[in-house]
């Protein structure tokens, strides 16, 4: 954590022991004995939990409580909470930052400036790629839960229409919301703004990718399994969508590469997971996580998932 945040101290008795770095093999053996466990990304299974009787209660540092085999821990009587509020303003800005790189064509005209092509031009611009306006433009919101509203916020702000996906496969559409395939086919920007489950997998894949718009953009600053990585390189390669931008992957960090990254394609944006990382973002983090910790050990409950 950045020396700049400040993690103020839990207000119960207690003995703090932080690893900067844990393996999966090394949960069991740190956990021994621990009443709280503050993790994030790092799997707590339900062997892992089993073997530490001890553990009360798991703080996720993080909005996805994926990591965390939570029926394990209903099943065994250990509470888990996670923190929801922090980002909301850092993804969501983010998250429009993506939208407006796409479709000002960013990273092509901030390379070929840095390259000198500007300083040989016959005219006052730069030639190229064609722009594009945010405004106007149809947003489908796959999740409306904070993070998805404060995106729609924003968008609005910049004269966008936007519209809420219904769950993929719903029997029934909610009202306010229009049914998921339909959202996709009017969409020129689709963004992911809903948790990974199972069920989630693959949310987008080939045949999402059929209903869209070929000028659409999709937008994932949410999970990277919620995307089949290879129909979207297929789609971006035969321009079947217009683009794409990503803050998330499906393995993380991609030590063995990753089939997007390795493309380096001119219709795909990536970045390195750091739509949550603002500076304010990081404090908020912290503030909410001790007061998760704290009130559950006043005996009450704040963003209880179990």
């Amino acid at each position: 954590m950045d020396p700049e945040i400040k993690i103020r101290t839990p207000n119960f008795p207690h003995a703090w022991i932080e690893h900067a770095l844990t393996l999966p093999e090394q949960l069991i053996e740190r956990l021994a004995g621990a009443t709280i466990a503050v993790a994030n990304k790092v799997r707590i299974s339900r062997d892992v939990i089993q073997a530490t009787p001890s553990l009360q209660l798991i703080a996720v540092a993080a909005t996805g409580a994926d990591s965390v085999d939570v029926e394990a821990c209903r099943d065994l009587g250990v509470a888990v909470t996670n923190v929801r509020r922090y980002s909301t303003h850092s993804v969501a800005e983010h998250t429009l930052m993506l939208m407006l790189a796409a479709t000002r064509q960013l990273h092509h005209y901030v390379r070929r400036t840095r390259l000198g092509e500007w300083n040989h031009s016959t005219r006052f611009y730069l030639e190229g790629p064609q722009l594009f306006d945010l405004h106007g433009q149809t947003l489908a919101i796959v999740g409306r839960g904070t993070l998805g509203i404060s995106v729609g916020h924003l968008a609005q702000a910049f004269g966008m229409r936007v519209v809420w996906a219904e769950r993929k496969n719903a029997p029934q559409i909610r009202p306010g919301y229009i049914e998921f395939g339909a959202a996709l086919q009017q969409a020129d920007f689709v963004s992911l703004h809903c948790p990974f489950t199972p069920a989630y997998q693959d949310l987008i894949g080939a045949a999402e990718f059929a209903l869209m718009k070929p000028n659409a953009i999709l937008i994932n600053t949410s999970r990277g399994k919620l995307i089949h990585e290879p129909a979207l390189l297929a789609a971006l390669r035969n321009r079947q969508i217009a683009g794409a931008a990503v803050d998330v992957v499906v393995e993380e960090p991609p030590v063995a590469g990753n089939l997007l990254i390795d493309a380096q394609l001119d219709n795909l944006l990536v970045t390195p997971h750091v739509a949550w990382a603002s500076m304010q973002a990081k404090q908020a983090l912290v503030d909410e996580l001790i007061d998760c910790m704290d009130a559950f050990a006043r005996g009450e409950s704040m963003n209880r998932l179990v």
